[in-house]
């Protein structure tokens, strides 16, 4: 993992309270497909350089940065409301198909 990053984080304009973590500058056509179609447009909440020991509001800067080194991004979803989650992950999994 790396120690920090420069992060750029996007909100869903599909679905509330869903952010992305990406890295500062990441194209977003690298993303897989099926996640960026259920997602949305993505219009920019704001940039932060992250760190392990960094503190979120729903995570913590350590889960974030080994999400982008292992999957490219941090996709962060409402807590709240579990069937929307199962939803949210069975659409992802059904556009990969």
């Amino acid at each position: 993992m790396t120690t920090r990053e420069f992060v750029s984080v996007f909100r869903s304009t599909k679905k509330l309270d869903t952010y992305i973590y990406v890295r500062r500058g990441q194209d977003w056509q690298e993303l897989p497909e099926g996640l960026r179609s259920i997602f949305g447009l993505p219009a920019h909440a704001m940039d932060l350089l992250l760190t392990p020991d960094k503190k979120l509001a729903r995570t913590t800067g350590e889960e974030v940065l080994n999400a982008l080194e292992d999957k490219g991004f941090f996709l962060q979803m409402p807590e709240e409301q579990d069937t929307y989650i199962v939803d949210f992950k069975r659409k992802v999994e059904q556009h990969k198909k």
